[in-house]
């Protein structure tokens, strides 16, 4: 008969001593049962998911003094070190360390860094209780060294194969339709003291100096026909058991990266750029392509150069050098707030008829790097939170986005307004916002890639 563990309510329901004996009951119970199959997947279920820690704690100790040669075992000690609270935690690490499990490494080293670091004469750290002095130890047992010369030889060893793995899997970019923004200062933000005819809040980006270090950003939005090519490996990825290749690690299990509107004949064609994507989509795409989300000083900087210009082009307004809501939109030109407003609520699925023009249109508007369209034709999406203006950095998987829509951790920074857009959205320091999760027809996205500094 197969050994169950004491579930959770009829441990809750004793009294503390009544509790207690029944975890020295429960101890020898299983130290008794003979080692099966099915005892060993019951322990390594409890000791990452039973409610009662102290049972996690008990299934640990059990598996590793009876099951420590079994590799399900030891993974379940290795995900047990991560546990929320510290005795199951503190009781995996000291196994782990018994054991001398090289896989348990990765998982250490998470919590307390490299010991090739911490084993060195003088080094500083911020350790806070036994967890910290328990990981270091077990560190120790795993390499069977204190030596810090000789530990960062062996986690050059250890890791050897994940470093090539990763390699191998490193897609390099392809920059031949990409442009190169230089290293060093330029002017972020602008110096907004009234509000125009739109209404639009544009005084959230004030003045300041940006030092970046050099970096290649693609000359056009990502199109259809390029994104048609991550769709084909991501779908052969998928057949091969690797869904998730380039996906974010918040990106919900499943996910399908088509575009919302990759059958609409207004959005499809082959060389308009890639929209109905959301922040997970074009994160994916970034990866497949060697490259990464620009961040919005990245982005600024690509568009306006080092001089500050209000346009990619210069400071004065040119309507035919961006595609605005005056030329989307057949025959209108809203002056404000209320006409803009009036004309978009009249937009459907079939009017304006040709909202967007193909991502390499109207060369007259490059900015001074030579990057088409970062004013109008689509917003483009960035890695930057709208609100901390730190990297994004989700953690909303396996929930619906009713639950996190008035997160400030859910909203990036959109640049450059779109084909709804006046000319106030359009400029270099204008920022959207937008929640991770919504796929527009006016948003898409271009990528930014590593370039080696100047010699």
């Amino acid at each position: 008969m197969r050994y169950e563990l004491p579930d959770a309510p009829s441990l809750t329901a004793l009294a503390d001593g009544e509790y207690l004996d029944r975890l020295r009951v429960l101890k020898k119970e299983l130290d008794q049962e003979p080692a099966t199959p099915d005892f060993e997947h019951e322990l390594c279920r409890g000791a990452v998911k039973h409610p009662d820690w102290n049972v996690r704690r008990i299934c640990v100790e059990t598996l590793s003094g009876r099951f420590g040669d079994c590799p399900a075992a030891r993974e379940a000690i290795c995900a047990a070190t991560h546990d929320d609270v510290d005795w199951v935690a503190f009781t995996a690490i000291n196994a782990v360390g018994a054991l001398r499990m090289p896989e348990a490494a990765e998982h250490l080293i998470r919590i307390s860094g490299w010991p090739s670091n911490f084993s060195r004469p003088a080094h500083a750290r911020k350790p806070v209780g036994c967890g910290a002095a328990l990981t270091k130890r077990a560190l120790w047992e795993i390499f069977g060294s204190r030596d810090a010369d000789e530990l960062r030889r062996l986690e050059d060893e250890h890791f050897a194969r994940l470093r090539e793995e990763v390699a191998a899997s490193r897609r390099e970019p392809d920059l031949g339709d990409a442009v190169l923004v230089p290293g060093g200062l330029s002017i972020g933000g602008a110096r907004v003291s009234e509000v125009g005819p739109f209404q639009m809040d544009d005084a959230d980006n004030p003045p300041r100096v940006v030092e970046l270090p050099p970096f290649h950003i693609d000359r056009v939005t990502v199109t259809n026909e390029r994104y048609a090519r991550f769709l084909a490996d991501a779908e052969a990825a998928a057949r091969d058991g690797d869904a998730a290749r380039w996906a974010h690690p918040d990106q919900g299990d499943g996910k399908d990266h088509t575009p919302a509107h990759w059958r609409d004949p207004r959005f499809n064609h082959p060389s308009y750029p890639v929209v109905g994507v959301d922040w997970y989509d074009a994160y994916a795409f970034a990866r497949w392509a060697g490259g990464r989300l620009p961040s919005e000083d990245e982005w600024e900087k690509a568009a306006r150069g080092t001089d500050g210009r209000r346009y990619p082009w210069g400071d004065a307004w040119d309507s035919t050098r961006a595609h605005g809501v005056a030329t989307a939109y057949p025959g209108q030109d809203p002056r404000d707030l209320a006409e803009l407003e009036a004309l978009l609520v009249r937009t459907s699925l079939t009017w304006p008829p040709e909202p967007v023009l193909a991502a390499d249109s109207l060369p007259r508007g490059a900015s001074p790097y030579g990057a088409l369209n970062m004013a109008g034709n689509v917003w483009e999406l960035t890695r930057t939170n709208f609100f901390s203006r730190q990297d994004m950095a989700p953690f909303f998987k396996g929930r619906s986005g009713s639950e996190f829509m008035n997160r400030p951790e859910a909203f990036h920074v959109l640049k450059g307004g779109t084909w709804t857009s006046p000319p106030v959205c359009m400029t270099t320091y204008y920022r959207g916002k937008d929640l991770l999760t919504d796929r527009h027809n006016e948003v898409g996205f271009r990528c930014v890639y590593a370039a080696a500094p100047a010699a």
